[in-house]
């Protein structure tokens, strides 16, 4: 038995039974209809004040189907997919069209052939939550050993694995097992009254084999030394000033001032600010930005998206000129062009919308050390907690929670909880230098826009000439 057979006797259909479906989705009309199966189990393990103190396992089940006419969307789900209910919720999606169709055309049913870009060694089915339980302790155990000053830490193992049947009108039936594993931890210290916190995170989509003493090393490491850094931190005072980004997690600024405005929803609905700059140059020739399905077991990669669509990696800027929106198949309809992978959705419940998946910008040709030299005065900020953008304008604020001041080309004073301040065309046009040393960060990033996905980001030191820094008032 093959896969995708072993999948729909797992979700209780026959080939005969998602045709009928469709042909109920379609009974109204309608261009095009799809049906999304999936079924996930998570779970989730807690340590706090040394002792694992809390766990949790849940799942959830159910499918959906969407029809869309024209510009229109109906969408409908069921937790229960007895023929029954799914015929309901196929009824139910099927009010959005409004000519009835005599005669379906017939499907030819065609199984999806994609590259697995997340190969499992060990499913995390096949080990009991106890085996995870000694990289929590030892977790805690590294992270007091580091540095007296901590008094307390909070580490979390979870992990999910997801399996997704899709099949849609034109007879395209795929079958795809995601999984997701992460390893987060918090820090907190205390030295003379004063207490700081930080925290460290790794994510990726893989199996049981995610879990070593090196990766607990690692954020041992990451996470005690974030937070020993805040100590001697200061708040710069506020102002105009050149910013230089690190490698990895600045990535951020691409996700939230550059990417969102790239989705091709807003494009089409002309509210992103970049609705006319399509083949035009927005930026220095020296940067391209990708977003990327296709890294091997990365947070934010796909086999194939939620719509069907292989996993694919897509420049959106090419050497300074914007060369693609991100698409769902709606938009890449209403555009003529093909869909990027780029329809993804939270869960059963949602539609499909064009969401990110890893977003970074490219190498450039400089060092890091030269660009930091080239700076009289500035600041480098290289660890994020969080930001939001407003697409129309483009305007976007960052939180950040440590860095240095630059002062004569050097890193001087270690600088903490800024935020930045500016508008993302105008600070993409405004990167003068670009490293050679693009970084991927797999921390725990996960986008909200109507819903959440799980994504990733990344990006090469780079200099914006200007930005503002809410710091201390000057």
């Amino acid at each position: 038995m093959t896969e995708l057979h072993k999948m729909m006797a797992f979700f209780g259909v026959a080939r005969e039974d998602l045709l009928r479906l469709i042909q109920i989705a379609l009974s109204n009309g309608g261009d095009y209809a799809d049906l999304y199966f999936e079924h996930s189990i998570s779970n989730e393990i807690a340590l706090r004040d040394g002792e694992v103190n809390a766990a949790g396992s849940h799942i959830d089940y159910g499918m959906g189907i969407r029809v869309v006419y024209g510009d229109q969307t109906g969408y409908a789900y069921t937790e229960i997919t007895t023929m029954k209910e799914m015929e309901k919720a196929a009824k139910a999606a099927s009010q959005i069209a409004t000519s009835s169709i005599k005669e379906m055309p017939p499907i030819r049913i065609n199984p999806l052939k994609f590259t697995n870009f997340y190969p499992i060694i060990t499913s995390w089915e096949e080990n009991p939550i106890s085996s995870k339980i000694p990289f929590l302790r030892n977790m805690n155990s590294k992270i007091f050993a580091l540095d007296s000053r901590v008094n307390k830490v909070l580490a979390k193992i979870s992990d999910s694995t997801t399996l997704i049947l899709f099949f849609n009108s034109d007879g395209l039936l795929a079958f795809d097992e995601r999984p997701m594993a992460s390893i987060a931890a918090t820090c907190i210290m205390e030295s003379d009254g004063k207490v700081e916190n930080s925290s460290s995170s790794r994510s990726f989509r893989t199996g049981f084999e995610f879990l070593t003493d090196d990766l607990v090393n690692e954020v041992a490491k990451e996470v005690v030394e974030r937070t020993a850094f805040l100590f001697n931190a200061i708040q710069p005072k506020g102002g105009e000033l050149p910013v230089v980004m690190g490698a990895g997690g600045s990535g951020i600024l691409l996700h939230e001032a550059i990417g969102h405005a790239f989705e091709a929803d807003f494009n089409r609905l002309n509210t992103s600010i970049f609705a006319d700059k399509f083949g035009k140059t927005i930026c220095s020739s020296e940067i391209s930005v990708i977003d990327d399905g296709t890294i091997p077991g990365n947070r934010g990669s796909v086999n194939f998206d939620d719509e069907g669509v292989i996993g694919q990696k897509t420049y959106m800027v090419r050497d300074g000129v914007l060369t693609s929106y991100l698409h769902d198949r709606i938009s890449a309809g209403y555009y003529k062009t093909a869909p990027t992978g780029n329809g993804r959705r939270e869960s059963f419940r949602f539609m499909p919308l064009p969401r990110m998946r890893a977003t970074y910008m490219e190498n450039g040709s400089s060092s890091e050390t030269d660009i930091i030299s080239s700076v009289k005065k500035g600041i480098y900020v290289d660890n994020f907690s969080n930001g939001q953008v407003q697409i129309g304008a483009g305007d976007f604020t960052f939180y950040v929670k440590s860095g240095y001041l630059i002062e004569n080309g050097k890193l001087t004073r270690p600088i903490k909880d800024i935020n930045i301040i500016g508008n993302g065309p105008q600070a993409l046009a405004d990167i003068v230098a670009v490293g050679n040393n693009s970084v991927i960060d797999n921390g725990t990033w996960t986008c909200g826009k109507e819903q959440y996905c799980a994504v990733s980001c990344g990006m090469p030191t780079v200099l914006v000439k200007k930005l503002t820094v809410g710091g201390v008032q000057s």
